[in-house]
């Protein structure tokens, strides 16, 4: 299953505008409206000829910078707590490119490896499977881009992904579906910056 939690890691956790311009609608809502609420979810076609696709859209309570040195903390054990992440390792960093390894509960036998590029100017990561056949997919791919929103930053997540049984996962309602898997990661990093953000501020 396609799982992002953190760039690079879970994702976590996400890029052209061509593939934006076939989504559902996503209404523009202040970081205010934001907190407390869930996360704006829409399909996306897929860039490729097969697979799917996802942007989701949700708020959290700290300025942008404060999260960016969360999610490029990629050395980070605490995302642990997730309940998806079973191991999570820093493998290299060279520039603006990370490389990470992670171990989910729903594939304990694989270890993704991730290849997560940050723009810091841009507030924006863009990220990669490296090995998505040992992990059983054909491809995974996409980019986060935080925005300031109020006294808060607005989080878009777009990702781009294939494997079997993809479109059951991607239009399952219930608990083991997308929707599940994305409403618990936005909710874990909104409470997981809630509790550790002040680890983050300078």
């Amino acid at each position: 299953m396609v799982r992002s939690v953190t760039a690079g890691v879970l994702g976590v956790i996400l890029y052209t505008s061509s593939a934006l311009s076939s989504e559902l609608p996503v209404s523009e809502t202040s970081g205010e409206e934001f907190a407390g609420s869930d996360p704006v979810i829409s399909k996306l076609m897929p860039e490729r000829a097969h697979g799917k696709g996802f942007k989701m859209v949700y708020w959290a309570d700290t300025p942008p910078d404060v999260f960016w040195r969360f999610k490029t903390n990629f050395d980070n054990q605490l995302v642990l707590s997730n309940k998806y992440i079973n191991s999570h390792r820093l493998v290299s960093r060279e520039g603006n490119r990370v490389v990470t390894e992670t171990v989910y509960s729903y594939k304990p036998k694989a270890v993704f490896r991730w290849q997560t590029t940050v723009f810091p100017d841009q507030y924006l990561l863009k990220y990669e499977l490296l090995n998505p056949q040992e992990c059983g997919q054909e491809y995974h791919y996409g980019h986060i881009q935080l925005e300031a929103a109020g006294t808060g930053t607005r989080v878009t997540q777009v990702d781009y992904f294939d494997f079997f049984g993809v479109s059951l996962w991607v239009n399952y309602p219930f608990k083991g579906g997308m929707s599940q898997f994305l409403e618990y990661t936005a909710r874990w990093e909104q409470q997981f910056i809630a509790e550790f953000g002040h680890q983050y501020q300078q």
